[in-house]
């Protein structure tokens, strides 16, 4: 690095609130009126995610106004800044800080309570606003009906997402100041159509101001309704693969965009596409990864475990846990965090991407520690203090140097 010169991370993506609504009963006779009679009618379904436009069509009615009906209304129980987007982003800038490093994002949000709320929380946080457009639909949400009783007292959950204000969001607001950086991150662009469509053309300009380009999926809800056989599309081609550095995808964004039933047969896709290297988590299963860049090597295909500090601690401290939410996401901050601490600190290195993927792995663990994705310090520096011994211990417990 230059002296001075600062490494910069320019971010965007999926970003948006998620309000967790408590102890709904899914056998309320309101409730089951909007339950789906048929595989993706549009209806509310038990484990499933539903488009609040598709909602709209289906029932007949606002969502808005259904939500307060099916929830007695009550208010939510949390509030939390949601999105891979975001979430990884703000974690990132969490364990940045006192670096000499950058962290801005771009999005666009509503001229409503969902966008005041995700800018006062941003306050708190070390990472800066590149560009955070206000367009004229909703803040995008995700809101979260949880059944505790649900199936004998398993409990479920039924997800409601609102694109909203995200497909206002286009390739030309992402300025100059986005490109010109070290890094750049796309994060669960599948929840953001219009990057999403253009995600080849937006890769190709950044590696032509020769940034690192690291992509991170989210489940492609569009894509899987249009065609639940076909892989799902990444950019305008399978062209796209070739422009990343770094894909980071769980096990089932995997298999299909690779259209593939196992890992192995994701893996052989991945390769034959020319990407740089990936990630594959798998919740607390063990991970899959290779490289085959200047930047991280040739890798074989390898893999790696969760961490046993983490499991342990789940195991032993219930009363510690909080949620899954955000473990995901997490893991990518983490990632991307180290990746920019070995440039920072020896810029002609070869990056470790074990490493990387160490830093990761404790974050997406510690997050399970606490409700929601986005953790609120108390103090500067607060998370990377927490986190830092998971961190020390899956170095030690996995030999990674």
């Amino acid at each position: 690095m230059e002296e001075n010169k600062l490494f910069k991370i320019s971010g965007t993506g999926c970003t948006l609130v998620d309000y967790l609504y408590s102890s709904v009963d899914f056998n309320d006779p309101v409730f089951k009126r909007y339950l789906s009679q048929t595989p993706g009618d549009g209806g509310l379904s038990p484990g499933r995610l539903v488009f609040k436009e598709e909602f709209d069509k289906f029932s007949g009615e606002s969502y808005m106004e259904v939500r307060h009906a099916i929830t007695k209304g009550n208010n939510p129980v949390a509030i939390n800044i949601g999105g891979p987007s975001i979430v990884s982003l703000i974690h990132a800038s969490q364990l940045l800080l006192g670096s000499a490093s950058e962290v801005q994002f771009f999005a666009c949000k509503g001229d409503d309570e969902g966008g005041t709320f995700i800018e006062n929380k941003l306050a708190g946080t070390p990472m800066k606003v590149g560009k955070y457009k206000t367009g004229t639909k909703y803040t995008p949400f995700t809101d979260v009906l949880s059944d505790p009783d649900f199936d004998h007292g398993h409990g479920e959950r039924i997800f409601i997402n609102n694109i909203g204000a995200a497909w206002e969001l286009m390739s030309s607001d992402l300025d100059a100041s986005f490109f010109d950086s070290d890094m750049v991150v796309f994060g669960g662009t599948a929840l953001v159509p219009n990057i999403h469509s253009a995600l080849g053309e937006l890769l190709l300009k950044a590696k032509a101001n020769n940034a690192l380009i690291v992509v991170n999926t989210v489940y492609d809800f569009l894509s899987e309704k249009h065609d639940s056989v076909r892989p799902w599309p990444l950019g305008e081609s399978i062209e796209t693969y070739k422009s990343i550095d770094l894909l980071i995808t769980d096990m089932e964004e995997a298999l299909r965009l690779g259209g593939k039933t196992d890992v192995d047969a994701a893996l052989d896709f991945f390769e034959s596409t020319g990407v740089g290297a990936v990630i594959i988590t798998h919740g607390s299963n063990v991970l899959h990864y290779f490289s085959n860049n200047p930047l991280f090597g040739i890798i074989g295909r390898s893999t790696l475990p969760v961490s046993s500090k983490v499991v342990k601690e789940i195991r032993l401290y219930p009363e510690k846990v909080g949620d899954t939410t955000g473990c995901g996401d997490n893991f990518v901050g983490g990632v991307i965090a180290s990746i920019a601490r070995q440039l920072i600190s020896n810029p002609e290195k070869r990056v470790s991407l074990p490493a990387a993927i160490a830093l990761g792995v404790a974050s997406g663990g510690f997050a399970c520690f606490y409700h929601g994705g986005t953790f609120h310090e108390e103090y500067p520096g607060q998370k990377n203090e927490l986190l830092n011994p998971y961190y020390q211990e899956y170095l030690a417990e996995t030999g990674i140097k």
